[in-house]
């Protein structure tokens, strides 16, 4: 299996359960998941999946490598200001960085390129290194600043992927919903899964 590395980042958005699924999916697969998340997005997880998500990494790295069952090396988590983690620079990014899910404060950050935190700096190397965005934005409705903020980043490579789930699947629970929009950004990362049928198949 690929020991590709994915960096995931959780923010304070409401759905934490899709990025909580999404690194599951990614140690499933076999890829080195580099995992960044903010203060905002430890309110979130207690709220929204009762996890308390420790503020020192190490913790956290014990926690969730034993909730996910990853593999020892598979999965690092990094701190908020860790300027030395691998996603601060050019010189070792990872393949893709997704952010999941994505607050509009987080996406106006990026489109300005204001680098505050680990976060920030990891999806402006993402961008100058062309390697893979993906910004699962989570609000409704959108604001013209969302909207303008969302064309800038389109326009500049990355990808902007709403946590809208579809229906045609015929959805029987709340964890079908988060597999779809799952299943798509593992699609654009070009990730193999089993998560739901595609379009046209049974």
């Amino acid at each position: 299996m690929s020991r590709r590395p994915i960096a995931v980042a959780l923010t304070g958005a409401s759905g934490i359960q899709y990025g909580l699924r999404l690194v599951e999916c990614l140690l499933e697969a076999g890829c080195e998941v580099q995992l960044l998340y903010s203060q905002a997005a430890q309110v979130v997880a207690a709220m929204e999946a009762d996890l308390e998500l420790p503020s020192r990494p190490e913790e956290a790295e014990r926690l969730l490598g034993e909730r996910l069952g990853a593999e020892p090396g598979r999965l690092r988590v990094f701190g908020r200001q860790q300027w030395t983690a691998p996603v601060a620079s050019g010189s070792n990014p990872p393949e893709a960085l997704v952010i999941c899910p994505c607050t509009t404060g987080t996406l106006a950050s990026v489109a300005q390129g204001i680098c505050e935190d680990l976060i920030d700096r990891a999806a402006d190397v993402a961008l100058k290194e062309r390697r893979r965005l993906i910004l699962v934005v989570r609000e409704t409705p959108f604001s013209a600043i969302h909207l303008e903020n969302m064309l800038k980043l389109s326009r500049a490579g990355a990808v902007i992927l709403p946590a809208n789930p579809g229906f045609y699947h015929r959805p029987q629970g709340v964890e079908a919903l988060v597999d779809f929009v799952v299943a798509r950004i593992l699609d654009h990362l070009e990730v193999a899964h089993h998560l739901m049928p595609r379009w046209g198949e049974g």
